[in-house]
């Protein structure tokens, strides 16, 4: 390719895989990306773009440049596969890297739940993967740290890091994206975050949703929950860099909740018996095709 085209994820992770010896395999955030997990952009948080790593073992004398990054850890064979004529590492060696290399505990929390989103690891599953597979390997401890953190259900790089900081505030930890009912048992929304003991709910705006169809959807979603004595808090883009303002007005949506009445409090997150779960990796890999297709729908607007 001329050097001057801008290259594709794909394109980069194809060229990382033809550099690497016949029995090196595309690691990391490249390989999850090349499986389908397509949250996995290859960029950083100022969107820089990042290397594809390439695990070689301790023989290959490949080198690492801007556009590739080398691993020399041995990888047990039973880690390694090939997809889409690609040789890999396994979803949860590829999971796990990506945790123990991330530049920080929050990273390595949005690489696994990344991963969670389109099913190809569970926490259960990373938790024996650590214990009998990866030993004392660095940054393994990292991991088992961080498992009770982990969520299932997130559905986008943002939600994990806005969960954190409400954590991390003092708040108790919400649930993620959980659908909230009326008292009748109806369907009327589902919050990225939601405290239902507390009655707060939070939502990540992005730029896909300051203008347009999607905005207006947003405004009559506020008051639906509005109605149902719900209080609300929105994390912007802006806050990512600054967490204080956020957490400022995550407080002030407690102090309000706390002053509504008992009788105003007219949700519940508790499913009706028709309602199929999909808030877990479990639960969504035991769809069928037919409710795949029409409950995971959200994956498709992602």
């Amino acid at each position: 390719m001329p050097a001057e085209v801008d290259l594709s994820v794909e394109q980069r992770i194809v060229e990382a895989a033809a550099r690497s010896s016949a029995f090196g395999a595309v690691t990391g955030w490249a390989a999850l990306r090349w499986r389908g997990a397509t949250w996995f952009g290859g960029t950083g948080r100022r969107q820089e773009p990042l290397p594809v790593t390439v695990a070689t073992g301790t023989t290959h004398s490949l080198r690492a440049d801007s556009r590739l990054r080398v691993s020399r850890e041995v990888i047990p064979l039973a880690a390694l596969g090939r997809w889409r004529g690609i040789r890999l590492t396994q979803p949860l060696w590829s999971v796990a890297y990506e945790m123990r290399k991330a530049p920080d505990d929050e990273a390595a929390v949005v690489a696994f739940e990344l991963a969670a989103f389109h099913d190809l690891v569970s926490t259960a599953e990373l938790e024996e993967y650590v214990d009998s597979k990866l030993g004392t390997r660095q940054g393994v401890q990292r991991i088992r740290d961080l498992l009770p953190e982990l969520e299932e259900n997130s559905w986008s790089p943002a939600e994990p890091v806005m969960r954190l900081t409400w954590t991390g505030a003092g708040f108790a930890r919400p649930l993620a994206n959980r659908p909230v009912f009326n008292l009748e048992g109806r369907f009327v929304g589902t919050p990225d975050l939601v405290d239902p003991v507390a009655g707060v709910y939070g939502q990540y705006d992005g730029a896909l949703h300051l203008a347009g169809e999607v905005r207006q959807q947003d405004i009559a979603k506020e008051a639906a929950y509005r109605r149902l004595g719900l209080e609300g808090v929105t994390m912007m883009a802006g806050d990512l860099g600054n967490r204080d303002p956020f957490v400022v007005r995550l407080a002030e949506a407690y102090r309000r909740a706390a002053r509504r009445p008992a009788d105003q409090r007219l949700w519940t997150v508790e499913r009706p018996k028709w309602w199929i779960p999909t808030m877990t990796v479990d639960q969504r890999r035991a769809l069928s095709a037919y409710d795949r297709q029409r409950l995971l729908k959200y994956r498709r607007a992602a």
